[in-house]
């Protein structure tokens, strides 16, 4: 399907769009060590794709985890895909969904906080070196009166003034880089 959507169009980019789970190689990199069907060297070892993409939500992928766990499962998902999209693939690699619901037992808004700054300062230093990974993603934004939307990993920077501060401040670092 890539080489024909290519063949049609070479002037954009094209991605997969799916969350980076490993195959038999590097299971181990996956929650709970789980096949899940997907692999994400092979996916993205596809000529035609320009870039790789992943997805993050402890929250749901090892529920019931504490916030220790969860955050070393992320600091290990983003550099596993950060190494494997620099020497393996050499492609780019943006985080393009991520978050934590607001539904999940023990929710905290200053979790959510800590959990942004983490990824964030992950995706800039590895932006800042040069590295594959240059942005992120939430998921996702929305305005008040869309209650109707809600999933709960929504983001009403209206409701969540701390959040949005420090949202506002990764797009400041990212874009100073440039």
């Amino acid at each position: 399907m890539s080489g024909h959507v290519k063949s049609i169009d070479k002037n954009h980019l094209l991605e997969i769009g799916l969350e980076g789970f490993y195959g038999d190689s590097s299971k181990q990199s996956n929650p709970g060590n789980q096949l899940v069907g997907t692999d994400f060297i092979s996916n993205n070892r596809i000529p035609e794709i320009d870039f790789t993409t992943i997805h993050l939500y402890p929250d749901q992928w090892i529920s019931g985890s504490d916030d220790q766990a969860q955050a070393t499962f992320v600091d290990n998902w983003i550099q596993s895909h950060i190494r494997d999209s620099d020497s393996v693939l050499r492609k780019p690699l943006l985080l393009t969904e991520f978050g934590k619901s607001k539904k999940s037992a023990g929710y905290s808004g200053g979790a959510t906080d800590k959990y942004y700054e983490t990824i964030y300062t992950a995706v800039y230093r590895c932006a800042k070196s040069g590295g594959a990974c240059g942005g992120e993603l939430f998921w996702q934004l929305m305005a008040s009166g869309m209650d109707n939307f809600r999933d709960g990993y929504e983001v009403v920077l209206d409701e969540s003034p701390s959040t949005a501060a420090i949202i506002s401040k990764q797009s400041r670092r990212l874009s100073a880089l440039n």
